[in-house]
């Protein structure tokens, strides 16, 4: 069977040249954002992205077809279908929706899946997945991802939603070594910083790019997460971000929400609830991830 994988011209040429590729996912496109600030939003993480010298890989499923480069038309069609109409896509999802000509968003585990089969090391998003609060036993398959899938993410931790401390001992048995780019503790998502302690704290891209290598050169088969903090000027406040966030979730307990749909139910709840502050924060960090995620790329080349 021919494996449903198309790599766009660009992205394939970048790859085959040794070119600085970073992936990035679709879910925000489909089911993190509105219309039109989630096209906004990609469009400018790939913006961010090419800033940093390397190539912008964003990944989606259309009609069967594992894409891995696509483009701003792809993007804006996908932005404005019923989110009922695309297939979110994690581990378990992939055969399903190349079997049946599905169009499928991916997310933080799916994406890492194909960017490993196209050869892509670095892959930039928000918030990772993890253990949902009060619900210890719903556990992302993000998680597990990291566990078996050599690709490093930089994301601004995981979604200050889940349980941070539970998510962090996961990432801990799953072998996933945590580092923060410029910080000691894993950034909560959009609302600052956690107590909670990371692996190594690391002032630059070229110091992730040298741990990459290394793990490269000892065989790793893990995955690694480079946590980067919320940008300052768009931190939301920890107590109305935790306010908010208790709101959601017993919202969403009320509402017998779960599964696959609770995180994009409470993130949208908790931007209702923050007056849009906390979509401020998430679209800021999303972009700044991004740049990072370039900057390592590069230095990456470069090693």
């Amino acid at each position: 069977m021919t494996l449903p994988l198309t790599i766009r011209p660009e992205v394939k040429a970048a790859l085959e040249d040794g070119a600085p590729v970073v992936a990035l996912e679709s879910t925000l496109i489909t089911h993190g954002l509105p219309h039109p600030t989630n096209v906004e939003t990609a469009l400018a993480m790939e913006a961010a992205v090419r800033d940093a010298s390397a190539i912008p890989a964003t990944i989606a499923i259309l009609k069967g077809a594992i894409t891995v480069g696509i483009g701003a038309e792809d993007i804006e069609s996908l932005a404005r279908m019923p989110a009922a109409q695309v297939r979110k896509c994690s581990r378990r999802d992939l055969a399903i929706a190349t079997a049946l000509g599905q169009y499928g968003a991916t997310t933080v585990a799916g994406t890492m899946i194909v960017a490993k089969m196209a050869g892509i090391k670095l892959f930039a998003t928000g918030g990772i997945g993890g253990v949902h609060r009060g619900q210890p036993h719903d556990v992302s398959a993000d998680l597990t991802e990291f566990g078996r899938t050599p690709v490093t993410v930089v994301s601004s931790g995981a979604k200050s939603i889940l349980d941070l401390p539970l998510t962090l001992e996961a990432l801990e048995t799953n072998g996933v070594p945590i580092l923060g780019y410029r910080t000691d503790v894993l950034p909560a998502f959009y609302s600052g910083r956690t107590n909670l302690p990371i692996d190594q704290r690391i002032e630059s891209a070229a110091e992730a790019a040298a741990i990459i290598r290394a793990a490269q050169a000892l065989g790793a088969q893990n995955g690694i997460l480079v946590a980067v903090p919320a940008p300052a000027e768009h931190e939301l406040d920890l107590e109305i971000a935790e306010a908010a966030i208790a709101q959601a979730t017993r919202d969403a307990a009320a509402s017998a929400i779960g599964g696959k749909d609770i995180t994009p139910y409470v993130l949208s709840r908790v931007s209702e609830l923050t007056k849009g502050a906390s979509m401020a924060a998430n679209i800021a960090l999303l972009i700044n991830n991004a740049r990072i995620a370039g900057e390592i790329a590069r230095e990456l080349g470069r090693l």
